[in-house]
């Protein structure tokens, strides 16, 4: 059955649930959440017994409709205060306000990621965390990635440069990590190493992540875990003109940041519409001065409308990403250890005799002349029908990526790597009334991918054509305390890889793609071919909710992930990551299975948790580097080396815990700490107990404690209303449990950051707020390497006298950030 097919039968279901219920008499209950009489923003409003929940806006104002007449307890929580109840008889509209108590609660956030409608991450058994707006606002990150690692214990980052940091969950990333913006899986080219995600840093209401194996919602790709970016949103119900302005400088890399959100309501009718700009210099350190050719110019645009309906919301959605990125190669003086930059190619490219790069070009915001450019273009339709006791939603997506990289200093317009890809995304979801306590969700996604390689000279991936379909349904059952969450899910993927032939070029002294197939100088660099994949995921887990300070969850989850097109027909170079990759054909399905167990305390004057996980990987696919005959690596003319991909086993397990600290006799006061490690192995049986030279799994983050401490001063009588001063201590332990073999990592001492922040609320008004934040990273300029930064390993001479090889990362950074919500 083709996409058309599936897209007809989609809106035949559209069409046949679409006729109105028998409606019963309903309720509306209104009103405001406040501190101090002033508004708190962003808070969590539930009543558990109808599973109904909404999020106040930002001047603190709720409502909750269409309720049935009924006793009821509403619930309100909020990051920072303690969780309030209230008990009502609903018999007509209600108006009821709430004014909270601070208290440092992160247990009871509402999430939406992995479910079939909204839930509280303790009656989720799934792994689950989430990133508030409070949090994302106040960040001190370079990038919205980073801030997702500061915030959730379990996540790392794979990182080349400030701008450019890939999702790791529980010591997995690249195609094993599944992002999401909106709802919509995000296509891009994730298999690159330098190339990071297509999001908008100042444009997120939160942040949601599912650690553990989460294919069951969303297929193929999800067997380390789910990364889902939400886009901030307003209050329709507010009229006029609302929104914010953020303005952002880091004195760093002389980071210029300025965002704008504005949204208005007429009616039945919202319109949002969102900007940013930010724009870096090459970030700097005191072991490498200024790092040549890690500066970013980074747009982003996006707009919505909102079309509410009396049983249906209608949202149409634009969004527009343009990155202008340096890569870095590392080239240096191999005497002053200054960097170099490239100007010839091929043999006349000496490495040793590359001229130094100018002060000029490395105080500058221009990009450097090799750089890649990559822009991303997403249109979407979402449609939420909601009746009386069920739910339909249906989303149709289109997605247009772009990566272009400049590589040739001899002809700048001519690019190295140059690749188009466009995606159609489909999924719908039924959500069955609920009966005797259990809720049942069935669903069906997928998508229609093409990518195509346009006027280029290297040509690391195929074109191909890519369809996914993925049926599935999900079970919860409440009974008094327990939560059971149930699920099985079935996949297919069907992958069409077309020949693609090359020639040389005579003039430029490229190679460039042909249609000449039968020319005897053409190199058939891809041969078509076909490939099906499928499988079946599935989860079980239990909630328990002991009492009212004790919680319990176990979780068992089974992934699936079809083998990724790198690694399926790779056959060339990546200019980038400087490898020639070369991939396999006779791959089998990846499978992840991974047992989670956590145990979670809240207290009133302090929290503690701890999460135990174990994966199990069948048919892991790795990389492994090829060698000649006397047993020296394979490589071209300029010395990038080849890899070819290889499939065995795996298996990763490690904790999270986390002990939080806020007593009641000092109000506002937070005392967090939290401790994360993973060790991953490579189960082929060739590199059993040969330690570094293969047992271990590559890019697993070492165990890391986080120390926070933060204290809320409310300032009634002085223009300043409240003033939050923090202090974080961030502790990597060593990495002696690095993938040494092929030079992929190297041994990584253990290092202490320490970093400062003073959030100052100016003012507050019903409608208006003005916050300051100031800010200081690596307070003591550290020197220091993180194992997790592809630059530590970008090396050509070692300086053998200060025992250092591969740049090092940020030095101080010190910043403020202003934002006005109006």
């Amino acid at each position: 059955m083709n996409l058309y097919k599936y897209i007809t039968l989609t809106l035949f279901l559209i069409t046949y649930t679409g006729a109105k219920p028998v409606i019963a008499q309903t309720y509306e209950i209104e009103g405001k959440i406040t501190f101090n009489n002033e508004f708190v923003p962003f808070a969590n409003v539930i009543i558990e017994k109808i599973q109904v929940g909404v999020t106040s806006n930002d001047v603190g104002t709720y409502k909750l409709k269409d309720i049935p007449k009924g006793n009821y307890t509403i619930s309100v929580s909020s990051i920072g205060y303690k969780k309030l109840e209230k008990k009502i008889q609903l018999k007509k509209n209600l108006i009821i306000n709430f004014e909270l108590e601070l208290l440092e609660i992160k247990l009871n956030e509402l999430v939406i990621t992995g479910v079939s409608k909204a839930t509280r991450i303790k009656e989720n058994p799934l792994a689950i965390s989430s990133v508030g707006i409070k949090s994302i606002e106040q960040s001190n990150e370079s990038n919205i990635m980073d801030v997702l690692q500061k915030n959730s214990t379990g996540v790392s980052m794979l990182k080349t440069g400030p701008n450019i940091s890939k999702p790791f969950i529980r010591g997995l990333g690249y195609n094993r990590v599944l992002t999401l913006f909106d709802g919509i899986r995000q296509e891009g080219q994730q298999w690159g190493d330098e190339h990071g995600l297509e999001v908008d840093a100042y444009g997120m209401q939160s942040i949601e992540v599912i650690k553990g194996p989460a294919s069951l919602m969303y297929g193929s790709d999800a067997v380390a875990g789910v990364v889902s970016f939400i886009p901030q949103f307003a209050d329709t119900t507010l009229k006029g003109i609302h929104g914010k302005i953020l303005n952002e400088y880091q004195h760093n890399n002389n980071l210029i940041g300025t965002g704008a959100y504005i949204h208005h309501t007429i009616n039945k009718l919202s319109y949002s519409f969102n900007a940013s700009h930010r724009i870096a210099k090459n970030y700097r350190n005191k072991a490498d001065g200024r790092v040549y050719n890690t500066g970013f110019e980074e747009l982003n645009l996006s707009g919505k409308i909102l079309l509410r309906l009396k049983k249906s919301d209608l949202s149409l959605n634009a969004t527009l990403y343009d990155n202008v990125q340096g890569i870095p190669d590392g080239s240096r003086d191999s005497t002053t250890r200054k960097f170099t930059y490239q100007q010839f190619e091929g043999e006349d490219d000496d490495i040793k005799s590359r001229p130094l790069v100018s002060n000029e070009k490395l105080n500058s915001h221009a990009p450097a002349d090799l750089h890649q450019q990559i822009m991303h273009y997403r249109l979407y339709l979402k449609q939420n029908f909601d009746f009386e006791k069920s739910k339909l939603n249906y989303l149709l997506a289109w997605q247009h990526n772009i990566r272009k990289e400049i590589t040739h200093p001899t002809d700048l317009s001519q690019a190295g790597l140059f690749v188009k890809l466009n995606t159609a995304n489909y999924s719908v979801l039924y959500q069955l009334p609920e009966t005797n306590n259990r809720l049942t969700a069935v669903g069906i996604n997928g998508m229609w991918q093409h990518n195509m390689n346009a006027d280029a000279t290297d040509f690391p991936i195929p074109n191909y054509k890519l369809f996914d379909i993925g049926l599935f349904i999900h079970n919860t059952w409440k009974w008094e305390h327990i939560t059971l969450s149930t699920g099985l899910r079935y996949d297919l993927r069907k992958v069409n890889v077309y020949d693609l032939f090359t020639i040389l070029n005579p003039v430029s002294g490229f190679s460039e793609q042909t249609l000449e197939q039968g020319n005897p100088e053409n190199y058939h660099q891809y041969k078509a071919f076909n490939k099906i994949f499928d499988g079946i995921s599935g989860s079980a887990g239990l909630s328990y909710v002991f009492n009212k300070h004790w919680h319990f969850k176990a979780n068992l989850s089974r992934g699936y992930r079809a083998p990724g097109i790198t690694e399926l027909a790779s056959n060339g170079l990546d200019p980038g990551a400087r490898i020639i990759y070369l991939g396999n054909q006779q791959f089998k399905t990846e499978f992840s299975n991974q047992q989670d167990i956590g145990a979670f305390h809240e207290h009133k004057i302090f929290d503690i948790s701890l999460s135990l996980f174990n994966n199990y990987i069948q048919n892991y696919i790795y990389l492994a580097q090829l060698a000649d005959e006397s047993n020296l690596p394979v490589t071209d003319a300029q010395g990038n080396r080849t890899f070819q991909y290889q499939q065995s086993k795996a298996q990763l397990y490690g904790l999270e815990a986390n002990f939080t600290v806020h007593p009641q006799v000092l109000k506002g006061f937070s005392f967090i700490n939290n401790f994360q490690f993973v060790h991953g192995y490579n189960k082929n049986e060739a590199f059993r107990n040969t330690k570094i030279n293969g047992d271990y799994l590559p890019f697993i983050p070492p165990a890391q404690y986080n120390m926070i401490i933060t204290q809320t001063i409310k300032l009634k009588k002085m223009k300043i209303k409240n003033l939050s001063p923090r202090f974080e201590l961030e502790y990597h332990a060593k990495q002696a449990r690095f993938m040494a073999l092929y030079g992929t990592e190297t041994f990584t001492p253990y290092y202490l950051l320490l970093h400062a922040a003073l959030q100052i609320e100016l003012f507050s008004k019903e409608k208006k707020q003005l916050n300051l934040h100031l800010f200081v990273n690596n307070l003591t300029d550290k020197i220091y390497q993180s194992n997790m930064s592809r630059l530590k390993y970008f090396e050509y001479f070692e300086d053998t006298r200060a025992n250092s090889s591969g740049i090092y990362n940020m030095g101080r950074n010190i910043g403020a950030k202003l934002i006005y919500h109006f």
